[in-house]
């Protein structure tokens, strides 16, 4: 099975395809599917027409709705799947259905059905160690919840972990909607679990460790736990029984362990550790009462210990550098504390809906191996820009882009919105990032990626220059590179890429640009390079100053929406010079 790579197109075919895909390959899945939580129930829940439209996920629309897709996936289930997960489908269309004795052809259901179709995929690859999170919002937690108790069994949920995914905000005759759901399954009970702790805040220490000696500050904390024990736990030591409260002595059997040892302190008994805690000065004798209790010391305290509700993440600030501009943007915190908790260094984490990537970022920070996949080439031009940003150096294998010109020619053809996916494929092909704010289809505003490189640097500080690119899949003309030239003025660089190859006028047109002398390097470069896709494919790279790294990342407005699937599954390795 491949990691660290990136998988293009729909994620449904590909979890599928057992050659990917192994069964029980996977340790830990993260999944934030796309749905549109801000329309009203009533558009939810609207009938369609059921007739056939695109069949495929727009994945930045951040909504499903019942079409062809939907349609033959329903189909498949009731040939395929387990027939309880059938029942709970069925029973879902006569909750949601509208008309009595009609099947609900609605945005809901569509929904529900897309994605019980892709978990069960996702709980065939969980080894049996393995675990998954589902990433959503109240308007489906609780029909999802019901889909994954069916598909991985109710004893094998975990948690419902509530983040607060925003700030306090009015709404109109109702709470607040200002959290997230997580819905935590295992595979089986035999799950990897790693303890994780968060800090504690400066006001909890100032209320709650008061106390300080020598070792320093510390809390006294109770050392018995309730109930009677007839065991030595129930015994007396100096001079108290905690039998006499109905109560038994409670050791952190950390703390023993780190003072004498796992081995040893297996074989003592609880008045002996209860004597080794006080010879290591962790017993505080109240002045009034006689009951002893823990010196808990905040140097050796790792936090506290995880809850299902987190409310210490806040939502991804909109001046962040770790902002890129997607609205359901998760912070990289969040996706570290699942992945520490839920995986072990060398584990295979998978997100079959990438996005920007925060939980591929994540896991290749944390050392896990990873798989992404995206039905949209913008998000996998993002990914790829995000890493690299982040890790330099590394080398992202993408699955399912064009490695030829007919098949990039091919993509660009694709109906409806092939032309969109071909340019921010191209614009990835020379490590650019997606343009902040697309054009809108039939205008031209010369811009569709950037990056920038070092103009001047000594030592101390360094200026630089930015690099536009424009991107043509056909009719090119030396009246498009002129037009390139007037947008990058006299500050800015030029790279034009074209499908087609480039007719002598269009070289002249770039040659009269002209030349930029970059004073880092003590070197002319040309003001505007024209390239074709079988250059770039042939591994042929920019002729420019050394580039400048962008840890945030691209910023993709809001508008995106995702366009058609890419096709095939040729896998190459991209330039990035």
């Amino acid at each position: 099975m491949n990691t660290n790579v990136l998988y293009w197109g729909d994620n449904l075919p590909l979890l599928r395809n057992r050659d990917y895909f192994p069964d029980e390959s996977v340790d830990l899945v993260y999944l934030d599917p796309p749905f549109n939580s801000n329309a009203s129930y009533n558009v939810l829940f609207k009938e369609s027409s059921g007739a056939p439209s695109t069949a495929q996920l727009q994945a930045f629309a951040d909504t499903w709705h019942w079409d062809y897709a939907a349609e033959k996936t329903w189909a498949d289930l009731h040939a395929m799947a387990p027939k309880r997960v059938v029942d709970a489908l069925e029973a879902f269309q006569k909750i949601i259905v509208l008309q009595e004795g009609r099947f609900a052809r609605n945005d809901m259901m569509a929904y529900l059905v897309m994605m019980t179709a892709r978990l069960l995929e996702l709980h065939r690859v969980l080894k049996p160690t393995g675990s998954l999170y589902l990433h959503c919002d109240p308007t489906a937690s609780h029909y999802l919840k019901i889909i994954l108790d069916t598909i991985f069994g109710a004893t094998n949920f975990r948690n419902e972990v509530v983040w607060k995914r925003t700030f306090a905000h009015g709404s109109s005759k109702r709470f607040g909607p200002v959290h997230d759901t997580i819905l935590f399954f295992t595979k089986t009970n035999g799950y990897v679990w790693n303890s994780v702790y968060e800090s504690y805040d400066s006001g909890y220490v100032e209320n709650f460790y008061r106390e300080q000696d020598e070792k320093g500050r510390y809390q006294h904390i109770i050392l018995t736990g309730p109930g009677i024990r007839h065991g030595d736990s129930g015994e007396p030591w100096g001079g108290v029984n905690p039998t006499d409260s109905r109560r038994h002595w409670a050791i952190p059997r950390n703390l023993i362990e780190e003072l004498v040892g796992q081995d040893a302190s297996k074989h003592l008994t609880t008045q002996q550790k209860l004597d080794v805690l006080e010879q290591n000065g962790y017993i505080y004798w109240p002045p009034h009462g006689r009951t002893p209790r823990l010196k808990n010391y905040l140097d050796e305290t790792k936090g506290n210990a995880l809850q299902d509700i987190v409310l210490d993440i806040p939502p991804v600030a909109a001046q962040s550098k770790e902002r890129m501009g997607y609205a359901t943007q998760k912070p990289l915190p969040l996706l570290e504390r699942i992945i520490q908790a839920s995986s072990n260094e060398g584990d295979v984490v998978l997100d079959p809906f990438c996005g920007c990537g925060t939980a591929v970022l994540a896991a290749h920070k944390l050392n896990r191996r990873w798989i992404g996949i995206d039905v949209t080439n913008l998000a996998i031009t993002v990914m790829r820009s995000r890493l690299r940003d982040a890790f330099p150096g590394i080398q992202v294998k993408v699955i399912g882009e064009p490695t030829t010109v007919i098949e990039a020619d091919a993509l660009s053809r694709m109906e409806p919105d092939g032309r969109w996916q071909f340019q921010w494929w191209a614009v990835g092909l020379v490590g650019a990032l997606p343009a902040s704010e697309p054009r809108r289809k039939g205008a031209d505003a010369g811009i569709d990626g950037f990056f920038s490189v070092v103009h001047e640097s000594d030592g101390k500080r360094e200026t630089f220059r930015q690099v536009i690119v424009q991107v043509k899949s056909g009719h090119v003309s030396a009246t498009h590179v002129r037009d390139l030239a007037g947008t990058i003025g006299t500050d800015k660089l030029g790279v034009f890429i074209t499908l087609e190859e480039p007719t002598e006028p269009m070289k002249a047109a770039a040659s009269a640009a002209g030349l930029y002398h970059n004073p880092r390097m003590d070197k002319h470069y040309p003001r505007i390079q024209v390239l074709t896709i079988a250059e770039l494919l042939a591994g042929k790279g920019l002729n420019l100053p050394p580039r400048v790294g962008r840890a945030s990342g691209p910023r993709i407005s809001q508008r995106l929406q995702g366009e058609m699937l890419g096709q095939g599954t040729n896998e190459q390795e991209k330039p990035w010079t």
